[in-house]
């Protein structure tokens, strides 16, 4: 579902901002600096995570505010919000119809995908970034990886905590610990492996549109028994200071399907060219097996294409659901057709 309504409050570079978005393109052109991205951000943080620049929730809130931030959102019959309150400015709060509400329950109201310029390093950067970029892809197809996801985290934390002092820790606290990561863990990894089987089969479908097309796969930890794998490592990982083995050590190999290259190995465009076209099939994916397409934040992407590009780039978004936008100038939107537009300047938003 589209939004219909955005509201910033002490967000970023806005003292407030109120945005009421059309259901397709919405188009924000503007120097650099004016504050685009910002509000890709805010969209960003109505889906579970650290939004679509990962920072901490402090550098959020706008200098010489309040101390803490709103962003607010109207879906169809529904509110949804989140932000911070000065006294606890690390302490992410949500509300859904004035509810408080889970921070992972948001995913079940809103899918959002986002492709930023500081992507274009995903393939050469590190394991780490893919497998969290992937794990977006991952929740929004199913909502529940975000609840896997966060208690694999804890119980990992806190098995840890105890192999660091394997002489006073308790052995069925030990195993409790384990049992949770197992179950949460060999969930992760399912999802993980559905995700990318039918990513790859939608892309092995996707026509020959300009865009280079990837072939996508899960690497690196390949699963198994993980509580048998953990209880016979735990000397191993008690001095090593963390768990070796688990869904948290995967990885995920993207290559250049044409050409059968690893994406790294790609050139820089055609590394863009394939990140872009793996966001836009996952959209299809997103639209067809939740009857909704996800919410899409587009940074910078229009610059970095040539016309012809351009061209079949907005010719696959026109009726895929609502796409935001940003460029630095208005005519790099040439060729789009309704839309709501608007001009972006220091910590102001109006109608272009």
């Amino acid at each position: 579902m589209p939004l219909t309504r955005l509201v910033l409050t002490d967000f970023r570079s806005y003292a407030f901002a109120l945005i009421e978005p059309g259901p397709g393109f919405v188009l924000l052109s503007g120097e650099n600096g004016a504050g685009k991205t910002n509000i890709l951000e805010a969209v960003s943080l109505l889906a579970p995570g650290r939004g679509l620049r990962g920072a901490a929730l402090s550098e959020m809130a706008r200098l010489g505010g309040g101390g803490g931030f709103a962003v607010a959102a109207q879906l169809g019959e529904t509110d949804i919000g989140t932000g911070t309150q000065a006294t606890t400015p690390e302490r992410r709060q949500v509300r859904v119809n004035g509810a408080p509400a889970a921070v992972n329950s948001l995913a079940e109201w809103l899918s959002v995908l986002w492709l930023t310029p500081a992507m274009d390093r995903l393939f050469t950067g590190s394991a780490g970034d893919r497998r969290r970029f992937f794990d977006r892809l991952v929740l929004a197809l199913e909502p529940a990886h975000a609840h896997h996801s966060a208690r694999y985290e804890a119980a990992m934390r806190a098995r840890n905590k105890l192999l660091a002092e394997p002489e006073t820790a308790d052995p069925a606290w030990l195993t409790a610990l384990e049992e949770a990561m197992a179950e949460h863990g060999t969930a992760i990894a399912e999802a993980r492996d559905r995700t990318a089987s039918a990513l790859d089969t939608r892309l092995a479908l996707v026509p020959d549109d300009g865009f280079a097309r990837a072939a996508i796969a899960i690497a690196g930890w390949e699963g198994g028994d993980l509580i048998a794998i953990l209880r016979a490592n735990r000397a191993r990982d008690s001095a090593a200071g963390r768990a070796v083995e688990g869904p948290h050590r995967q990885d995920v190999a993207v290559r250049h399907r044409l050409k059968d290259m690893p994406a790294d190995r790609a050139s820089t465009g055609e590394q863009k060219a394939l990140l872009l076209g793996l966001i836009l099939a996952h959209a299809d994916l997103v639209a067809e097996r939740r009857a909704a397409p996800p919410v899409l934040l587009l940074d910078e992407v229009a610059a970095h294409l040539d016309p012809r590009r351009r061209a079949a780039l907005f010719a696959r978004l026109e009726g895929r659901g609502q796409v935001w936008m940003t460029a630095t100038e208005a005519g790099l939107f040439d060729g789009i057709g309704p839309a709501a537009r608007f001009h972006v300047e220091a910590g102001r938003v109006s109608p272009a």
